[in-house]
């Protein structure tokens, strides 16, 4: 069984790469659909292709304000013509006679018989003629019918995550409404009896919940639905229930603490107890106690109904903070429809000698500087968190790697990895 497999201390931990395609495989896109209008689609995934029942633009339209001509009457380099129209945009004009122009304004149609545009810039109008001073091409500042997209043809593929970008393109063709992936019900909750809320005074040994506030603000960008079960007790009991409960309803739970393999860590073995553990420990820096499996789901008389994912990730707050970037945000976009989720990533120069190598794949954080190579946050721990705020991204350091001082280093910006 692939459980006793991944729950064995003594198999050796699972590469990034091998987890991260593990937890794609195995997971299973939602199915439902609700469509809502294109104005409240930000951040939603689509879930039907959409094309285009229009050109755009729908007309040849003007790039430039100025003057509509004939090409042929402008031959001359300096040609003087009537004005016989004025078209601003959203107004039809007239046919262009020959040897006249027509005042034209950005956007506006372009009037049959013209077969260039030419900038204002380039024209001298006095009264009722203008002198163009240039000798135009034909098509010159005019945009095509079509140009843009083209009736018929698919402008966004299902598994798209709209954007700003992605909703103008909709409205653009006149679509008002967009079926999208129902949002992903999401459970959170936290162990620890150590744990204390902001706002409430600190006990001695107890510290305040940052990943409460870190991984709620994470599924926000995500666009999730999420409950809050808040911090659990350190207890088997507890933690069991709170699994049995949010199985019954989400699509995911996802734990902070408690995965390791210490005497107070119960999440693991809850987990084991109401499901199973699919994957557990990665060679990670920070983070290498992550816990993938599923929660069994009960109906009447206790039968089973299916199963809710189950991610556990580690309790310091920067290991936590990584292994959702590089774990849960990639395998919630594919239970999204998502195709797309890899991060782009940069090759910088590294402006910081890293003489120690670790066995693990390290993840360190690092800032760009005004020259465009990356500085190095001088504290690299696990609980540091203010270098999660200092840095704009991760190096991701292979295993066995020294990293001197000039040469290129694989650096991932933080912002292809919150959204």
């Amino acid at each position: 069984m692939m459980q006793d497999k991944f729950a064995s201390k003594t198999v050796p931990m699972l590469s990034v790469s091998e987890a991260c395609d593990f937890l794609l495989a195995a997971a299973r896109p939602v199915t439902g659909v609700e469509t809502i209008s294109t104005l409240e689609s930000n951040g939603r995934v689509l879930a039907v292709a959409q094309s285009a029942q229009i050109n755009v633009p729908p007309m040849d339209n003007t790039q430039m304000d100025g003057y509509a001509v004939r090409t042929a009457d402008c031959a001359s380099g300096t040609a003087t013509l009537a004005i016989s129209q004025r078209i601003p945009a959203g107004y039809v004009g007239q046919p262009l006679p020959p040897g006249s122009a027509a005042r034209i304004f950005t956007g506006a149609m372009i009037p049959s018989g013209a077969d260039a545009v030419v900038m204002q810039e380039m024209c001298v109008a006095e009264g009722d003629t203008v002198t163009i001073n240039h000798t135009p091409q034909a098509g010159e500042w005019i945009r095509r019918v079509g140009e843009d997209i083209q009736a018929d043809t698919v402008i966004l593929p299902a598994g798209t995550r709209l954007r700003s970008q992605e909703l103008g393109l909709a409205s653009s063709v006149g679509i008002a409404t967009l079926p999208v992936v129902r949002k992903l019900r999401v459970a959170v909750f936290f162990t620890g009896d150590e744990l204390a809320m902001p706002g409430e005074a600190l006990k001695p040994g107890a510290i305040y919940n940052s990943n409460r506030f870190t991984l709620r603000a994470l599924l926000e960008n995500l666009g999730c639905d999420i409950t809050d079960y808040g911090i659990v007790p350190d207890t088997l009991a507890a933690t069991r229930q709170t699994l049995r409960t949010a199985a019954q309803e989400h699509d995911l739970i996802i734990t902070s603490g408690g995965v390791s393999v210490g005497e107070e860590d119960y999440v693991k073995p809850a987990v084991e107890a109401e499901g199973r553990l699919n994957m557990w420990q990665i060679a990670l820096k920070p983070g290498k106690p992550l816990a993938f499996g599923e929660i069994n789901r009960h109906g009447l008389q206790g039968k089973e109904k299916g199963t809710c994912f189950f991610l556990g990730l580690p309790g310091n707050p920067v290991s936590s903070f990584v292994t959702f970037l590089l774990f849960v945000r990639p395998f919630i976009l594919r239970l999204q429809g998502v195709q797309n989720i890899a991060p782009k990533a940069f090759m910088l120069r590294a402006d910081f000698a890293w003489p120690r190598a670790d066995k693990r794949n390290e993840f360190l954080r690092a800032k760009i500087n005004a020259e465009g190579g990356l500085d190095l946050f001088a504290h690299q721990g696990s609980a540091v968190l203010t270098s999660t705020v200092w840095g704009d991204g991760l190096i991701d350091n292979p295993p066995g790697k020294i990293i001197a001082a000039g040469e290129l280093v694989r650096f991932i910006p933080f912002t292809e990895l919150l959204y």
